[in-house]
Parts: C-alpha cells; structure tokens; sequence
C-alpha cells in the first residue's frame, strides 16, 4: 500500500433528490415535515470562532441570532431532536434545552451542528442540519445496508438531519493513540484494511481520516475498533479510483503503516475476504431496499460524463473485467461491485 496527495474537487455541486429517490425516501421513512429548515438557520447576525482547549481554530463557528429568533429556532429544533430521536414524542426533549449552534463553511453542505442538553444530568447529545445532496443521502444509504453501521437521518427537501456519529476523529486517534500499550496495533490494521475494502465497494470517496472516526468497544480480553464514516458528500462523484482507497491519501499514511507493520500479505487478503463475505451477508438480507436504490438513482445525473468515464476505466482495469465498460451511470458501477463480489464468495 503506497500514500500521496490526491485531487479531490473542491466545489462538488449539491445534487437535487429527483422525484424516483424521494418515493424511495418515503417508502423507507427518511421523509419528514420538519418544524424548521436548513434555511432558518442562516438568518444570523455574524459569527464568533470555535477555538478548541488548546485555543486552536476548529474551523466551527458559533452564529448569533436576533433576539427575537432564538426562541422559535431553538423550539424548532427540540421538536427536530424528537423526530429523530423518537418518531416525533416531544417527551423526550421535555428537560433538554439547545446549549449552542456552530456552523462550518468548510466543506459542501456547509453544516450546522446543534448541542442538545439535559438539564437534569447534563447529558448532552449532537446532531447536525445540512443542504440536501443526493449524494450523500446515497452515501448514507449504502452505508445503512451494506455496512455494519446502521444509520440515523431525516429529509424535508432541501433539509438534511442527521444524528452524530460518536467516535475519536482518525486523525486525533492517529496522533495521541496509536501508542498505548493497551491497543492491539493488529486489530487497528485489521480494521483498516475492512474499511479500505468496503469503501472501494460501495465507492466512498475521500475517507481522509479527519472524515472517519474510530469507535473503540473493551471486550472482554482486548478492545475491539471499527472505523466509521461520518463524510459522504464524495459518494461515487470523482473519476480517479484512488479517491475510494482510503490507503492512498498521505494523511491515512500511520494507518498504512500500522499495516505494513503488522500484518502480512496473506493476512490483508484474509480480512479483505471477511469484509467481501459480510457485503455479501448483507446484501442478501436486504436485497429488496438494495434493488428499490438501485432504481431510485439508476436516472440520476450524479457526477459528470467525464468522471464517470474515467472510474469505469480505472473499475475495468484494477479489477480486470470488461463487463464495466459496459456501466452507464455510477450507480451501474456500484451495482456491478456488488455482484463480483458475490460471484467470488460463491466460487
């Protein structure tokens, strides 16, 4: 495995949801009417920075809203929080009260990430408001069917909700964590490697790892990780296949080389084929929502005619099949994923 910088477009459009993903958000509960839109939110005065604990700019700001606004903004997202979290009981955020909005123009959906506190124990809890793109709602979804993540989100036209995502940013956990005498570096590589497979499958672009986290579960005689996405505004957009190998970007390279540490070749080959069989487990039990996605997005225009020539060819020759020069949209291209890697777990 070998790392350099990679160009990534920096001014992706944001895709509209055509009329044939909007059913299929429908039939599978996304779609909701929300109290407030990711437009509400843009009515502040200004902005002051988010420095982190080191007093370092995290690249967050907090906005500030008239004051005859904050009221209806932060009943609006309580009701937002109930909806997500419990199919609208507004029990549930009857002690809670909104603690701080930030808002982050870096990035294409330019979110927001809304602090929701208990005022009874101070438990708090994130989620965030971003513009609607069809490609991360494709993202998202082949990451609730075809990962061992399940995941939390709710559409309301041109507003997106999402739940957080807990974990240590890859990046953070790469620079304070690798070295505890208490991680199994192995498993660290381990878990790498899956992650490298599943996103060159489902074609999960610039996985950087300030845009995937890593949970960390105590097992009983060791800890178990998982690394988790919390970005797919990349979802099958660029042409270069590289884009979908997290391994080849420099800032992934102490994972790369956690790897090349500690496992061996044939080993990479082993927990590739475990990722490959659990693609495969899942794609069989949730076959019917994988085929009603497919036909939700088989007529979306996602990404330029240019790239999506470019990954079909880069598709045809890493995986030496012809069969992909026959694809015509990117969803093709993801579909014919899927099934070679059914066919190899058959062979």
């Amino acid at each position: 495995m070998g790392t350099k910088d990679i160009e990534i477009s920096r001014k992706k459009p944001i895709y509209p949801v055509i009329p044939s993903l909007q059913k299929y958000l429908h039939v599978y509960q996304r779609d909701e009417k929300l109290p407030l839109t990711y437009h509400d939110l843009l009515s502040f005065d200004e902005t002051v920075p988010v420095l982190d604990k080191t007093g370092k700019d995290t690249l967050w700001e907090t906005p500030l809203y008239p004051s005859s606004e904050i009221e209806r903004i932060h009943s609006g997202l309580k009701i937002i929080y109930a909806i997500l979290k419990a199919s609208g009981n507004i029990r549930i955020v009857e002690h809670k009260y909104i603690d701080r909005i930030d808002y982050c123009t870096f990035g294409n959906t330019h979110p927001f990430r809304i602090r929701i506190v208990n005022r009874l124990n101070d438990v708090y809890d994130y989620f965030y408001v971003k513009q609607t793109d069809a490609s991360r709602i494709y993202g998202l979804e082949l990451e609730h069917i075809l990962s061992p993540n399940q995941v939390n989100y709710i559409v309301d036209r041109k507003t997106l909700i999402e739940e957080h995502t807990a974990g240590i940013p890859g990046d953070v956990f790469a620079n304070w964590h690798f070295d505890k005498s208490d991680y199994n570096p192995i498993r660290i590589a381990k878990e790498f490697v899956k992650f490298n497979e599943r996103c060159l499958i489902t074609l999960l672009g610039d996985m950087r790892s300030y845009n995937f986290v890593m949970q960390i579960t105590p097992d009983f005689d060791d800890f178990q990780f998982r690394i988790r996405s919390i970005d797919f505004d990349q979802q099958f957009y660029e042409g270069n296949i590289k884009i979908y190998l997290p391994q080849y970007f420099k800032d992934n390279y102490p994972y790369v080389r956690l790897g090349i540490d500690n496992l061996t070749e044939q080993s990479v080959l082993q927990y590739q084929q475990e990722e490959r069989s659990s693609i495969v487990h899942r794609a069989r039990s949730e076959r019917h929502r994988i085929a009603a996605l497919r036909d939700a997005s088989a007529n979306d225009q996602i990404s330029t005619p240019e790239k999506m020539a470019e990954l079909r060819q880069n598709l045809a020759e890493h995986f030496k099949d012809k069969n992909y020069y026959k694809c015509k949209s990117m969803t093709d291209l993801v579909e014919l994923n899927v099934k070679n890697v059914i066919r190899q777990i058959k062979l």
